[in-house]
């Protein structure tokens, strides 16, 4: 890897699992975790007494959720680490996964993201109690205001940024774990009920359950060599003292869309790192909590120019066959957002298409991809894979 690190070992995803995301109010979410840790196994072709170390990642599961998902599998004695991270967890998952590979601590670590979500708004216990009783807490608000910030600032219309949600459902029809495998029209979306001005129901990423594992291991590990995919770089950034969070601004800061953004300096070392440039990107998963901030995270990872991505998006190069297709599996908006999980979800998806495993939604000689998640604290994590 081209970076400053030092002689770092190549780490490889080995295997990867995935369950079914929805909403399934008979079961518990260490099942879930259990079912994605075993396929995982078996896509790497390895078994759990080869595993030297579980990093798992989850939001509302309570003391030792990995270890209760784990024990289901059979305890061996390997450390655990459990990781709260808001959506960044199962991301943050993964960095750790990676650097115990990548600095010689392990050679075959598993990671793995679950989540099991209560019904209604996210309950965040990310403020503090006078930014709760003031109604932070209603994230769709949180987005409405930065929304409506972005909306001003590029001159778009709702129904511009619609056409997000009718790009990402259209890919998650094509997704058999998705939450929601139907497409929608340009007016179903307009015309679907108000939620926070001007975000409508279908411009908000739906709730979900569900898991994602992760087997990473070092190259003389490896057991399939036919399709090997590398991380290049996985990258996590906090808040930045001065920078709008929650989105919107509403600790009354400075420009939410700015080069001191987390996510610009996050998206800034994971290119560093790699060796890469945004230019080089073949596909990526963005964090589209709501449909406007797809279009305000591909601007500040440089995918495009500031104040570009309307143009890309209505010109059709985030499509499935554009010039750099955005959120290929329906993204948060069509597969579901388990808050442990989700990051875990975006990188599972860059891991089939760089395998060339994405059927109908296959992006063609898709060879680099990049996921970016952010979460409460605030969190920005960057994932880059290469085959």
């Amino acid at each position: 890897m081209k970076n400053n690190l030092g002689n770092l070992n190549e780490v490889y995803i080995a295997g990867a699992g995935i369950t079914q995301w929805g909403y399934f109010p008979d079961r518990e979410c260490k099942d879930f975790g259990t079912e994605a840790v075993i396929r995982s196994l078996e896509d790497a072709g390895m078994e759990w007494k080869q595993i030297q170390g579980a990093f798992c990642g989850s939001v509302y599961q309570g003391t030792g959720s990995g270890h209760q998902a784990l024990n289901q599998v059979g305890l061996t004695g390997i450390p655990i680490i459990n990781i709260e991270n808001a959506c960044s967890s199962a991301s943050s998952a993964f960095r750790l996964g990676y650097n115990h590979v990548a600095y010689g601590i392990n050679d075959i670590v598993i990671v793995l993201g679950m989540e099991k979500m209560p019904k209604g708004p996210i309950p965040s216990t990310a403020f503090s109690e006078w930014e709760l009783k003031s109604g932070f807490n209603f994230q769709p608000g949180n987005y409405a205001l930065a929304a409506k910030k972005y909306i001003e600032k590029v001159n778009m219309t709702e129904e511009d940024f619609s056409l997000v949600t009718v790009k990402n459902r259209k890919n998650g029809s094509l997704n058999p774990n998705a939450r929601f495998q139907k497409p929608v029209t340009l007016e179903e979306v307009i015309n679907s009920r108000l939620v926070a001005d001007p975000l409508r129901l279908l411009h908000c990423c739906p709730l979900a359950d569900g898991a994602v594992a992760f087997v990473l291991c070092n190259k003389k590990s490896l057991k399939k060599m036919n399709k090997p995919v590398s991380i290049e770089a996985a990258v996590l950034k906090s808040g930045y003292y001065g920078e709008e969070y929650p989105p919107g601004g509403l600790i009354g800061s400075v420009n939410y869309f700015s080069s001191k953004s987390m996510a610009v300096q996050s998206a800034m070392e994971a290119y560093e790192i790699a060796g890469v440039g945004p230019e080089d990107v073949d596909l990526a998963q963005v964090y589209d909590a709501v449909a406007p901030s797809e279009m305000w995270e591909v601007e500040e990872l440089g995918l495009c120019d500031e104040g570009e991505a309307l143009e890309y998006l209505v010109r059709g190069n985030f499509d499935l066959d554009g010039e750099i297709p955005i959120n290929t599996d329906g993204g948060l908006i069509a597969r579901g957002h388990p808050l442990g999980a989700s990051a875990g979800g975006q990188i599972y998806e860059l891991l089939v298409q760089l395998r060339g495993e994405a059927g109908k939604r296959q992006v063609e000689k898709a060879k680099i991809g990049l996921s970016h998640s952010m979460g409460a604290g605030p969190n920005s994590t960057l994932v880059i894979l290469k085959s």
